[in-house]
């Protein structure tokens, strides 16, 4: 009996011994940061989403899957560019590399686009074509099925094809390239393998990827389980892995995405080395900025890397929390597009003035030349475009100068779709003067006061707490909640070194601006006391007005 309960014990001491394996090594609240974090970093380098491989598409997935606070302008931006970037090319993306059109396929579909009318073009098409798709290797065919099925498109008949492709096929074709060892590597299998050719990670992830939504047929089946033992052999000890001979990010990026799209746990135990899951690996490639370094050398901050190592976090945010996987999009977001890819204006929040209104867009393609890379490029352009704020007459906008209070008057009664009427409260406005109306409605609807004596002192500046409480006054003419209790106001601003300079007055304004996102949450100090500037003031204008439904 004393044999019994000691082995009993022993047994018991292994099985508890074990446990920690399964459990998550990161907590629900450090990804959950991290998600955050890295999803600011990655809107803030991207501004300008276009078609490409850095910058584009996986900046876009990542963010439209993400569930963080992105203006729905920001994709309307990626669709028009998309549109633009198809009929250039007369929706040829490319002659041979078919993820090309995957690519943007999955993009497109994760905004809630149907790619198969982009400026008249059915990206889809290509995809019909067996023979063409498979030419690139393995990445082809992979790539191919993740964009189809991602919203479940049809499989297109393609007339030019001379082998039409069913999903079947490419299935099979990924099938037969497994290797030996269980894995997949680029041209394994076929005519264009290399001698000795082993398993790549990278290529490996993306296979298991394609291949989870067919995980009932039994060769499918069997296969995924060969490639995750395959790839838990292969794991290195400090959770990673390495590819062409560098221990990097994307490889552990893929694995994640695959356990993921597999219904399975990144922090599952066989993906468990010493302790250091995936997610651990993945996480020790990112910086404190939320950007990711490519190796584990540290070789500085990779901009594919970002966005990959961010949508890796994505995915594995939406695992623990129940949502579809990354690449399952019914459940995508709903960008509200017409067919041209221009912005739909919103009709507003429903507790908004009766007076405010959206503004068209009348002048389509105003820009400056002096914005051509600034970060600010998109909130100028779509004000510009709504004839909202203008430039300085040559040409230019001068984004870095600073804003006088009249100017300010006058683009807010713009945003707003309010009418100019002076009404003569300050006697240093006069009738004559051009911002006398903006100045006066300003002043009627509750956005602007004086300075003291009767004057508005229209040619000052304006610094960034007094603009916060000017915008917050307009955000709650557009419906919006302006209202924040002190101990609100003091944990929004806390987390600035400089919060106690802020006025009194200023600081339920600041808080509003800070917490809905129309200033930027992410910087060290508020600095209130510093003249804003004008690209600034646009930025905060537009997206207060995303935020209030009126883009």
């Amino acid at each position: 009996m004393k044999k019994k309960i000691i082995a009993l014990a022993l047994v018991m001491t292994l099985l508890l011994g074990a446990a920690p394996a399964a459990l998550a090594a990161v907590s629900d609240g450090a990804l959950n940061s991290a998600v955050v974090v890295t999803g600011k970093y990655i809107y803030s380098a991207t501004q300008q989403p276009q078609v490409g491989s850095v910058g584009g598409e996986w900046a876009v997935l990542g963010l439209a899957r993400s569930g963080c606070d992105v203006p729905d302008q920001y994709y309307r931006d990626y669709y028009s560019a998309a549109e633009e970037y198809v009929k250039e090319r007369r929706g040829v993306l490319h002659e041979k590399k078919y993820t090309e059109y995957s690519r943007v396929i999955t993009a497109l579909s994760a905004i809630g686009a149907d790619a198969r009318d982009v400026g008249g073009y059915d990206l889809t098409m290509p995809l019909g074509d067996f023979d063409k798709t498979v030419w690139q290797g393995l990445n082809g065919p992979i790539w191919a099925l993740i964009a189809l099925d991602s919203r479940d498109y049809p499989m297109p008949e393609n007339p030019d094809a001379a082998t039409q492709a069913t999903r079947q096929m490419y299935v099979d074709y990924i099938l037969d390239c497994q290797l030996a060892d269980g894995g997949w590597s680029l041209f394994g299998g076929t005519g264009e393998a290399y001698a000795n050719d082993a398993s790549d990670p990278d290529i490996t992830g993306m296979a298991l990827q394609a291949l989870a939504k067919y995980q009932s047929q039994p060769a499918v089946e069997k296969a995924i389980g060969e490639a995750l033992d395959c790839m838990s052999a292969m794991q290195q000890d400090d959770g990673g892995f390495s590819s062409m001979g560098d221990s990097n990010a994307e490889s552990i990026v893929q694995i994640i995405v695959a356990l993921c799209e597999l219904g399975l746990s990144p922090e599952d135990p066989r993906f468990v080395k010493n302790g250091v899951s995936l997610l651990d690996a993945l996480l020790a490639f990112r910086r404190p900025d939320g950007g990711f370094d490519h190796t584990a050398a540290g070789e500085g901050n990779n901009q594919m890397t970002a966005e990959q190592g961010f949508y890796a976090l994505v995915a594995a945010k939406r695992q623990r929390d129940g949502k579809n996987s990354l690449y399952r999009m019914d459940d995508a977001i709903d960008v509200k597009l017409d067919r041209s890819g221009s912005a739909v204006g919103g009709t507003g929040l429903p507790g908004k003035h009766k007076d405010v209104k959206a503004v068209p867009v009348t002048m389509s393609g105003t820009t400056f030349g002096d914005i051509k890379n600034h970060p600010n490029k998109t909130a100028v352009e779509a004000l510009a475009s709504r004839g909202i704020i203008n430039g300085m007459g040559d040409g230019s906008f001068a984004p870095d100068a600073n804003m006088s209070r009249a100017q300010f008057a006058a683009i807010t009664v713009r945003a707003l779709g309010l009418e100019p009427k002076a009404n003569d409260s300050f006697t240093d406005v006069k009738t004559g003067d051009w911002f006398a109306g903006f100045v006066g409605t300003a002043n009627t609807y509750g956005i602007v006061n004086g300075v003291g004596d009767g004057l508005f002192a229209p040619n000052g500046t304006i610094t960034r707490q007094e603009a916060a409480t000017m915008v917050a006054r307009a955000a709650k003419l557009c419906g919006m909640d302006t209202d924040y209790s002190a101990s609100a106001i003091r944990d929004t601003l806390a987390q600035f070194g400089d919060y106690t300079k802020t006025a009194d007055w200023a600081r339920a304004s600041l808080a509003f601006c800070y917490d809905k996102g129309i200033l930027d949450g992410s910087v060290m100090n508020i600095e209130p006391t510093q003249n804003i500037k004008r690209c600034e003031i646009a930025q905060m204008l537009y997206n207060m007005l995303e935020k209030a439904g009126l883009l």
